[in-house]
This record gives structure tokens, sequence and C-alpha cells, in this order.
């Protein structure tokens, strides 16, 4: 409290008031219970002097607004005030930073230094890599304090931030990589000092979908702007005026109907001015063809420019090649009676390629393009061009083979290494067939094809390069397919994912299905949407929540205060409570219970909210947000109606359900095989689960399920192998490696998984120290025993399913399957695509022969039920001593999945 005094005492001579006796009393100040200040609002006071360098004494400060003040002298250190959320002290005159000043701020929320001379006569400071250790960190205003370098990459990692607010200092450099699929909404980086500015593409700035705000002028950016910024939909506010950008304004910022401000100018943007639809828009100082919004560009001025955007935009041709008129002194370009007839750019540097849209420039004579760095084909186009003469395309990097051209156009070709338009060893020739006068004889190099009166030379030149395509595509499919069968390449890795914050996803934007639930384990979902009251994709409605950060008081009011009849379930985390929101839409609320706040329980809270916001599939449980105020720390889930695989197993006569038929069960199953296949080969990065189990796998209303419980989930930096740092998961579930030596790979989800379709087969949770029979205690081990035998695998199917001969035949598979993924070394386990395939023809054959209702998620399945455990069968009657066959060593390898059966994870709901 000493600390506390000192401060009050100065804060007192400042506002030349007396001190208190209770220093809670003080205007201004508040305390918590215990006497411990936790808000300081002195914001507007008109103070000066210094902070003391004790102020981090101050351990239970969680908001501090001294900002629009006068205080000078150096920023004590805040370190270690670790329930500091929110921190004003912008608009004083701090003259330094410590470097320590953000070591311990692990709950911050906001934090503004704007405006404060920082380290000015010492060259300035750079953002120490501390800050990334406030993961709640949602807004950092650093605007004008004198920061210095590159913009760290760790700013791009931290999944809370929305709002980056870095103008005015001396920042240079690209925007990191790190940045892209970043959620920020707002970014400032306008108006750098330094020498150097910020510079590089704008390309990362297109695939952050949240983004509304963008200020990024007055400084060195160069490029064009990015064909995807329309993937920026939210995006309001654009300033890009005072960089170097270059080229085509694309179409996509016509179409984005809620951009209200657009500055473009001062930059080198040509042809036409694009119709935006934005109130406050600016345009002028670049090479734009037009005075007017809207305005077309001639055909020619529109030739050249897409020309000059497949070479790069050269610096050289720039400063000439602007306006409507290609025939005013546009370097390189020459005109008789105002038509472009010559393109003269020899060495001028054109990087990329020929486009096509020079074949729009019909008076074209000559084109010189002799000594640049061009690729790819010669364009058909040019062969159309009636009065072409000459085409010097010698010295690039071109390959063939090359059009037909007329008998009066003399073409050159020499010195493309790769180009093949002729025989090895042919040399070169002119368009008449006859060999060029200008080339030497360079075998295999830069050639023409013969004319019709050459057509055998013609046959001969496309004949070897087709044949030699062909050999090298068959080697490379042998390697293809033998790294496969070695196991080096997924076998799902031709599979297409879309990230959450991929570029490449339509709306960018999570599509969240919401169902009934009324069971404990109901659950979430990611991204910036919400949806409504079924779970299949027809049924999605959306509601736009901005971000992932929902505040306590809108929680309490979807769950009435966190009553007690809307408590679901209780866990080791805390409880779960349902929860509607205003527009009738369900949740569930993860509550973590002050009693059980401990590192480990923050370490998986925030372990939910980091991976649930980097993957999404239809058959994982999605967030919808979370909420950090105080000691609250709350998960927000999509409500699942039917609740925990679990209670439907083993506790269905106790909640009056109905038993899951064998049917449901299959589905299930397969449904979470592909959760599983999703964590593990076909995400952006490979994860271990840890927990699998019945109790974690949700059901929707219409049975279909979803894995939950991410707290416990590792990623596998090298795609297979990762060394916990603590045993976790759930006895029963455990694979013996990892309960033994604490390393972990996939093949341990494939264990858990095993055990998740033997309860599903007998109706028996996976270990029960209650069971008489002793043997049957630890399900895993007991079922493998007696799979084999015909007899006592009957006898230990669920008494609720209708056993059949055709039932007993499915479950037998099934059965197969469940062994073969619980063997006792992880190499003899198949991975969790193997899984799928078996399961994909069992949900086949169990299809309801007239219900053209059922979705089955454009999955292909009409097919013969295939022999999908022969493979195993066979590996194991070949084998002696006991020992099971690893499935890479199989020579009854399982068939690969039916034709037409590829997933895709295209759409934004993760189908």
């Amino acid at each position: 409290m000493d600390a506390f005094l000192r401060l009050l005492l100065v804060v007192a001579a400042l506002l030349l008031r007396p001190p208190a006796a209770d220093a809670c009393a003080w205007p201004h100040i508040s305390c918590d219970r215990a006497g411990r200040v936790n808000n300081i609002d002195l914001k507007n006071a008109g103070l000066s002097g210094a902070l003391p360098p004790t102020f981090r004494s101050l351990d239970a400060l969680q908001d501090l607004s001294l900002q629009n003040n006068n205080l000078s002298g150096p920023l004590p250190s805040f370190r270690g005030m670790a329930s500091l959320r929110n921190a004003f002290l912008n608009n004083n005159s701090f003259d330094s930073i410590p470097a320590d000043f953000f070591d311990g701020l692990t709950a911050l929320l906001v934090i503004s230094l704007d405006q404060n001379p920082l380290n000015l006569s010492s060259g300035g400071w750079t953002l120490p890599a501390d800050v990334a250790n406030a993961q709640q960190l949602q807004t950092l205003s650093l605007n004008s304090c004198n920061l210095t370098g590159a913009i760290p990459d760790f700013l791009g990692t931290m999944n809370s931030l929305q709002d980056l607010k870095l103008a005015y200092n001396a920042l240079s450099g690209p925007i990191p990589p790190t940045f892209n699929g970043s959620g920020l909404q707002t970014l400032w980086l306008n108006n750098q000092h330094g020498v150097s500015k910020l510079s590089g593409t704008l390309d990362i700035i297109a695939t952050m979908p949240n983004l509304q705000q963008a200020w990024l002028h007055g400084n060195e950016f160069s490029g064009p702007i990015p064909d995807s910024i329309g993937n920026c939909k939210r995006l309001n506010d654009l300033c890009l005026n005072g960089n170097q950008l270059v080229g085509l304004v694309p179409p996509a910022l016509e179409n984005m109907a809620g951009l209200k401000s657009l500055q473009l100018d001062n930059n080198d943007f040509l042809g036409p001015v694009p119709a935006v639809k934005a109130g406050n828009y600016t345009y002028s100082e670049n090479g734009f063809c037009a005075d007017k919004p809207g305005v077309p560009c001639s055909p020619e001025v529109m030739a050249l420019l897409q020309f000059l955007a497949e070479v790069d935009y050269p610096k050289r041709l720039l400063g000439t090649w602007s306006g409507n008129n290609p025939c005013t002194g546009w370097l390189g370009v020459t005109c008789v009676a105002g038509k472009v007839t010559v393109l003269n750019l020899p060495e001028y540097g054109l990087n990329g390629t020929i486009s096509d849209s020079l074949g729009n420039l019909s008076t074209l004579s000559d084109i010189n393009l002799v000594g640049n760095h061009l690729t790819g084909h010669v364009p058909d186009s040019l062969a159309n061009l009636k009065s072409l003469q000459k085409l010097d395309l010698s010295m690039n990097d071109l390959t063939g083979p090359l059009p037909t051209f007329s008998s009066s156009v003399r073409v050159n070709v020499t010195g493309n290494l790769n180009f093949n338009g002729t025989a090895p060893g042919e040399p070169p020739k002119d368009a008449s067939g006859s060999p060029s006068s200008s080339t030497p004889n360079l075998p295999g190099r830069g050639a023409l094809p013969e004319n019709k009166k050459k057509g055998s030379a013609v046959l001969l030149a496309t004949t070897i390069p087709v044949a030699v395509s062909v050999v090298a595509l068959v080697s490379v499919c042998g390697v293809l397919i033998f790294r496969k069968k070695r196991g080096s390449i997924p076998p799902n890795a031709a599979s297409v994912v879309v990230h959450p914050r991929e570029s490449s996803d339509p709306d960018n934007l999570v599509k969240i299905v919401m169902v009934d639930n009324h069971d404990g384990n109901g659950t979430s979902s990611q991204g910036n949407t919400l949806s409504g009251s079924s779970s299949r994709a027809s049924d999605v409605h959306m509601i736009d929540t901005g971000n992932f950060v929902i505040a306590v008081q809108v929680l309490r009011g979807a769950t009435k205060n966190f009553t007690q009849d809307n408590v679901l379930g209780r866990g080791g985390f805390g409880v779960v409570y349902k929860g509607e929101l205003h527009d009738g839409t369900m949740i569930a609320v993860k509550r973590m219970e002050a009693a059980v706040i401990s590192n480990k329980a923050l370490d998986e809270f925030q372990a939910e909210i980091a991976i649930l916001t980097k993957v999404r599939h239809r058959n994982l449980v999605s967030i919808l947000g979370y909420s950090i105020e105080g000691n609250e720390r709350l998960l927000v889930y999509e409500y699942m109606s039917n609740g925990a695989l679990s209670k439907h197993l083993f506790q269905w006569k106790q909640f009056e359900l109905e038993p899951l038929s064998w049917k449901k069960r299959l589905n299930i199953a397969l449904d979470v095989a592909r959760g599983m296949e999703y964590l593990h080969n076909l995400a952006h990065q490979c994860y271990i689960h840890r927990d699998l189990k019945s109790a974690n796998i949700l059901l929707g209303d219409d049975f279909r399920a979803k894995v939950s419980d991410f707290g416990l989930v590792k990623h596998a930096p090298d795609g297979n192998f990762s060394v916990a740092t603590r045993l976790a998961g759930t006895f029963g579930y455990l694979a013996p490696e990892y309960a033994v030596t604490g390393k972990i790979t996939t093949k341990a989800d494939v264990f858990s998984f095993g055990v998740v379709l033997m309860e599903l087969i007998t109706g028996m949770t996976a270990i029960d120290e209650s069971r008489l029979d002793e043997d049957t205690r630890y399900l895993a081990s007991w079922f493998c025993q007696i799979r084999k035998d015909e007899e006592r695998l009957r006898s230990a199917i669920d008494p609720t399913l209708d056993l059949t001969d055709e039932t007993f035949e499915s479950i037998s598979v099934i059965a197969e399957l469940a062994g073969h993924c619980t063997s006792r070394e992880p190499t003899q386990r198949p991975d969790m695509g193997h899984a799928v395939n078996v399961l994909v023809p069992m949900v086949e054959k169990w299809k309801p022969v007239n219900d053209e209702t059922e979705d089955y998620m454009g999955i292909d399945l009409h097919q013969p039920l295939l022999q999908m455990v022969k493979g195993w069968q066979d590996a194991e009657a070949s084998m002696t001593d006991g020992s099971i066959l690893s499935l890479e060593d199989s020579k009854g390898s399982i068939p690969a999945r039916p034709a037409g059966f590829a997933e895709s994870f295209t759409s934004a709901d993760g189908r």
C-alpha cells in the first residue's frame, strides 16, 4: 500500500487536493473488496509531472485512464501487473519506455501509448516480444510514439487482436507473412516518416476477411491492388494514397457495396477510373485514361495495359504509359496514322508472360521483345495479326511449340534455351521453312515448325516433346504412388481444404449450424457468424457477430444469469449452461468455476480458443466466441440438441431415450472418423486431439456427430510426432505407448477411436471397475480377446440392437476395424483415412432404399460393398507367432476409396 499512498500523494499535489485518510475514498479511484486499487480514472485532468517508479506495485489494478494530460518523464515499468486489462496513456509527454514494460501483462485487452515522444533522444524503440504473451489483447494503439524497425511477426499470430494502430512512426519493410488470414478489423500503418517506409505488396491485406478499416497511405507499397481484395467483404474504409501502387484497379472494388471511403491519389494506377460507390472517393494524380469513374479506355490502351500487367509493370514504362492515347509519348510504342504499328521493348527487364491481348492490336507490324525474361508460350493470338511482318522474341526463356505464322512473318526465337518448337539438332527456321539468316545453328534451341511442305519435320518436332512429357508424367506418378505406399505422402494429400481465413473461400465466413440440445456437453462454433435451428446445411441462417469476443452481460442474459435451471452438465472445467440469444438462437456456454482456475485450466481454455479459431469441419464442434472479464472465463459453442454420445450409449434409460440403432451408430462412427481425419491430415496443420471419447462426441438433432473438447489438443509440428509435456486424456482410451512414454502421435487418437467403436458395438463403457467379471473391466483388452470368436462376439453385442445376420455381418467388419485401431504397436494401427475407407461402404449398406431426404454430404455412395477388411484378414492369416502385420506391410492392402469419393471442404461450412 506504500506505493499506492505515494501515488495518491502525487495525484493529490497535482489536483491541489489534500490526501484523504481512506485511499479508496478518493475521487476517480476504485478499489476491490480487499481494499486494493483496481481502477484509476484521471483522463483529461490537467495532470503534470511523472509517475512514480513503484507504480507497478499496484498489482490489483485492472483499468488505468491517464490519457490527455501533461504527464512527462520516463514511463515506469508495468512489469508483473498481471491484472491490468485496459491502459490508456496516450496524449502525454512520456519520454522513454523501459524494455520490460510489457513483461507479465498477460490479461491486457487494450493499451494506448499514442502521441508520446518515447525514446526520441535514443532513436526510437521496437515492440518487445513480451507483448505476444497477452493472448487476449484486442487493441494495440501505438500511433506517433517513435516505433522503429519492421512490424513484428508475432502480431500476426495474436488471434484476439482486432485493432492494430501503428501510424506516424518510423517502421519499414513489408507486412509480415504471419498476417496472412489475420482477424484484424482495424489496421493503421499510414504515414511512416523514416528514411525507408513500409513497402512490399498488398497481397496479405486481401487475406484478412474481417478487415473493416485499412489506412496504408503515405508509405512505399508497390505492385497492383490484388484481385482478391474482394474477399474483404467488410471493408468500408481503404486509404492507399501516396504510395507506389501500379496498374489496373481490380473490378472487385467496384462491387464492394460496403465501401464508404476510398483514396487512391498519388500512385501509378492506369486504365479506367473504377466506378466505386464510396461516398468519399478520391483518385487524382494517377495515370488513368479518363477523368471520371466508369469511362472506358480505348481498346488499344487496354490491350497494351493488359500486356503491361503480365510483364509485372516495369518502372521504366510506368512514367509514360498513361492516359488514353498510346501514340502520345508512350515509350517503346510507334504509331502510324494514330494506330499502333510497332512495339519495341528490347532489354527492358520485362518479367512474366506475353499477353494474349497483343492480338487485339490489329495494326501491329513489328514486335521486338529481345533480351528480356519472358516465360511461357507464345500466344496463338499473335499468329492472327494480319499486319505482322516481324516478331523477334530471341534471348528470353520461352517454351514451345510455336503457333503457325504466315509465311510472310519473320520469327526469331533464338536463345530460348527451353524452346521445343523443332526437332533436336535442327537449325531454327523462319516462317517460310528456310534456315533463318539471323540465327546460328544451335542444336535443340529456339526453332520453328516447318510449314505444310515440311510436314514430317513438324511431326517429329511435336512427337518427341509429347513422348518425353508422357514418360515424365508416368515417372512422376510412379514416384508419387511409391511414396504414398511407403507412407511419405498423406493418403488424402490431394484433398482441398479451405481454412477459415483462406483467401480462396468465397465469403470468408463460417457457416454454423445451431441445433436444440438438452445435454451437458453442448458446444460451439468459430468464425464471425452464428446460425439457425438444425444441423442440416439447408436450414442455415446467418447472424453476424463481428468477432469472437462476447460481452459477459450478453451471456448472462442468454443464460438467465446462469440459472440452475439452464445447467446442461458439469465437468472438470466447470459448468455448461444452455442459453438463448435475442433472436432465438440456442447456444451452450461453458463457464470456468473460480475454484478450478489454475494454470492448467487456463492453458486448456486458451487452447480451445486457439485451435477452434483455426480449424473447422462439419464434424468438429465449433466455437462461437469467448468472454474474459475479471474472473469470468467463458466459452460459447454451438448447441447440439442430442448431447453426448455417452448419454445415448450408457444412460439412455436414465434419460428415457430410445437406444441408438446400428444405422445411427455407423453414421456416428463415420462422422467421427471424418473429423479426426481432418485434424490429422487435412487441416492446415496436423493436430492430435488426445481426449477422444464418447463423452466428447456430440450429436445434433439428426444424430450427426461432431468431435468436441479441444482443450488438450496438441500440434504436431512435423505432421506426425509430438512430445507431450504432460500426460493428458482419459484412462480407458489412452494408447499404451502414450501412457508409458508420454510421447504421442496421431496413432494415439486412432487407439481412442477404436475404443469408441467398441463402445458402439457393446454399449459398455471403456473402463468400469464395478463390473463383476474382472476380464471385462478394461474394454479394449477384453474386446480384442473375444472379437474373433463369433459366439463370444455375438454375446458381447449391445442387447438393444436388433441382431439379424445382416447386422452381425456389419458389426463383424467394425469389430475387425476396432481391433486393428487398438493394436498395441502404433505402427500396426491404420490412420483415420483408412477408417473412413472402411466405414463409407458400411454406411452405404445401411442407407434406406427409398430415403431421398437424408443428407450424405455430397458423397457418392452408390457402389457395391467393398471387401475393405480383406487385407487385414489376409495379413493375419499369413502371420506366425501371433504378431500383427502392419498396414504398410500387408500384401492384401485395403482398397482405395470408391471412385468419385473425394472429400472436398470447399464450402464455408467445411463441406
